[in-house]
């Protein structure tokens, strides 16, 4: 930062970013705005600064103030960080300025022999609820909910019939028999689709998503709600609703015909009544073009599927085809550090990685991280010329197809 830098900072006052402070401000106050800016996408913090309307500057008179701030971050802020400490004069005022980059972990003030998490809302800060802690330390790969155990889940709420389909016919290994159920869940415990609590053996998150009978039953936010509007705008009246149930995978015969869809194969059939396809003739023989290629909807559900945010309960899947496109929408950012231009460019990142290492073994996703490049972006500009819009928002992440260049904006 530079001091021109520094002087626009000021101008624009405080916002999620940034943060002004006297030098004289309590050590718990100022540990709760580094813990926050380490929690959200980091920040600067500006001593010798009014944190009032006018954004006076007073300048800083603390003492020995470098060492201050780097005990704070050290006695303080769990675990503890070091910040990149500048000085500026100012108005013939000495100005601090502490950089704080987005923490590697979850961070936490230690105060009191207590543990106080914080977030960052706009230019305030709050203390984290539970289910928003939940989602920052899965965001900081310290938690894997897809490997948490399911309360009151038990072995009887997987469909035996699909783990077998799994084990046996997909992945091609042999089996427990039947009636060996320490063989099974052993097998299950290994494989990540039941986890350990309590020396009991209970579904996990993922297992019971992928093979559960009824998955809703424990985890209410499982499925993908569907509708098809006439029109361009949502609409009481709909053409078809439906809320889309069920374990993720299907299940398939020894010839590889599927013989029980799962979600996936629902949600694409949904699409396919509620879409249309135009035909013309081409060197004498007809041509039927669907609305939308079938790989970009098969890519599009299976990453939403994949990749969705299950902490955030409440909330389906949507999916909602319009007269002009089709939305699908999955609740959560993207994941880790992927960024829309990271997805365009092919980059790997995974929220559930036992959701998406066995929709690989179905050969539902590829291995190379390239099916939205390829598939959903190339895929929709060689069926009719439209580039996908990749929208992410505070609590979800949209992908929009478009049915003609006319809707193009």
């Amino acid at each position: 930062m530079n001091k021109t830098d520094l002087l626009e900072i000021i101008r624009n006052g405080e916002n999620s970013a940034v943060e002004f402070k006297r030098d004289d401000v309590q050590p718990v106050d100022f540990a709760k705005e580094i813990v926050a800016f380490l929690n959200f996408q980091g920040g600067v913090i500006l001593l010798g600064i009014d944190d009032d309307c006018l954004a006076t500057i007073r300048g800083t008179t603390r003492q020995n103030l470098e060492e201050w701030v780097v005990n704070i971050c050290r006695d303080k802020v769990k675990p503890e960080v070091i910040p990149f400490y500048e000085t500026f004069e100012v108005e013939s005022k000495s100005v601090v300025v502490c950089t704080f980059s987005r923490g590697l972990y979850v961070h936490h003030l230690w105060h009191n022999h207590h543990r106080y998490y914080y977030i960052r809302v706009g230019s305030a800060n709050r203390e984290a609820s539970s289910e928003e802690l939940q989602r920052l330390f899965q965001q900081r790969g310290q938690i894997r909910f897809d490997l948490k155990s399911v309360p009151g889940a038990t072995f009887e709420d997987l469909d035996m019939l699909r783990l077998k389909n799994y084990f046996r016919d997909i992945r091609e290994q042999q089996i427990p028999p039947d009636d060996d159920m320490e063989a099974w869940q052993q097998l299950l415990v290994n494989t990540e689709i039941m986890a350990t609590d309590q020396n009991r053996h209970i579904p996990s998150v993922g297992g019971i998503l992928l093979f559960g009978k009824n998955p809703n039953r424990y985890l209410p936010q499982a499925g993908i709600s569907a509708s098809a509007y006439q029109g361009q705008e949502k609409d009481y009246k709909t053409i078809e609703r439906d809320m889309i149930r069920g374990p993720v995978v299907a299940r398939f015969n020894e010839t590889g015909e599927i013989v029980d869809t799962g979600l996936v194969e629902r949600a694409i059939e949904f699409v396919r009544r509620n879409t249309h396809s135009r035909s013309y003739l081409e060197n004498g023989k007809r041509i039927d073009k669907p609305d939308y290629p079938s790989e970009a909807i098969r890519e599009a559900v299976v990453n939403a599927i994949a990749h969705r945010d299950y902490t955030i309960t409440g909330t389906d899947i949507e999916i909602s085809i319009y007269n002009d496109r089709l939305e699908i929408v999955s609740p959560g950012r993207l994941p880790n550090i992927m960024t829309i231009e990271r997805m365009k460019a092919g980059c790997r990142a995974t929220r559930n990685e036992l959701i998406k290492e066995v929709l690989r073994d179905y050969h539902y996703v590829e291995a190379t991280g390239l099916g939205v490049p390829r598939k959903i972006i190339a895929g929709m500009l060689k069926h009719n010329g439209t580039e996908p819009d990749l929208i992410e928002e505070e609590y979800s992440f949209t992908v929009l197809l478009w049915k003609n260049r006319k809707y193009l904006k």
